[in-house]
């Protein structure tokens, strides 16, 4: 059976708090064979740090959402790669723009964003982008610090149009895809998840949010991505199993850091 990878979730989070165990399990009957938990804020990085230091099949990132870009102390690429250096670090971010919510201003979002986007370049590690409603912006600032120097990265969670799809897999970079993909009214990301490239997708759950159907209202957890990767294996008219062969790929082509023994771990 080929195992799928859960590229993001929060398991430092409360939501999951005294039940990590009882999720790995289940995400481990599930055929989800390995996680990525994501950091959000460098001051809590300890906590996501401690999750991925106590599973063999879960790994960490260090960054700051763009909600927590004005909040938490700015930090630049150095103190970033420093952090990075840790083996369970596999990735930097998660980091990006967001003018939905707007929780933080939007040139602090946008120092933050280039200060990942150096350590990423610097280390290697791919950049964990979130973008929601700033697709314009998002695809100017890529385009701009790829001319500065090439730099792995994915845009996780992707919601927004097809032409910021088209934009990303041009300058290299992958798609994750979470349960969004699986709701009702979400027929225009189907299309532009049957347009992207086989070879630059993969699968998240984002959790402890957004449940794909039909665990749409309840609780997410990294077991569900078997949803999610379902209605992808669909809409691109595979298999599961080469659905999850292709992502799981993917993902360590991406996640060089990753060694492949800990999907079995």
């Amino acid at each position: 059976m080929n195992l799928l990878v859960d590229s993001h979730c929060h398991l430092d989070f409360k939501d999951f708090e005294g039940e990590t165990d009882a999720i790995v399990a289940r995400a481990r009957e599930a055929g989800v064979g390995l996680m990525v938990t994501i950091g959000t804020k460098v001051t809590e990085f300890e906590k996501v740090l401690s999750v991925a230091e106590r599973y063999d099949n879960i790994f960490c990132t260090v960054g700051i959402h763009p909600h927590e870009a004005e909040s938490e102390p700015e930090v630049d690429a150095a103190r970033l790669i420093e952090l990075a250096r840790h083996p369970k670090v596999v990735g930097i971010g998660e980091t990006g723009l967001d003018y939905y919510y707007e929780h933080s201003p939007r040139e602090a979002q946008k120092r933050n964003f280039r200060s990942h986007i150096m350590a990423a370049r610097e280390t290697g590690l791919p950049l964990v982008i979130h973008t929601r409603d700033a697709d314009e912006d998002t695809a100017e600032i890529l385009k701009a610090e790829m001319g500065e120097g090439t730099f792995p990265a994915l845009l996780h969670c992707f919601s927004s149009g097809r032409e910021l799809a088209m934009q990303a897999v041009d300058l290299g970079l992958y798609i994750s895809l979470s349960g969004i993909l699986t709701f009702k009214k979400a027929d225009e990301l189907r299309d532009t998840a049957r347009n992207v490239p086989m070879e630059r997708l993969l699968v998240e759950t984002d959790s402890p949010y957004l449940a794909p159907v039909p665990k749409r209202g309840k609780r997410n957890e990294p077991s569900f991505v078997v949803h999610t990767a379902a209605k992808l294996a669909e809409l691109k008219g595979v298999s599961p199993e080469e659905l999850a062969g292709t992502t799981t790929e993917n993902f360590f082509r991406l996640f060089t850091k990753v060694p492949r023994e800990a999907l079995a771990a």
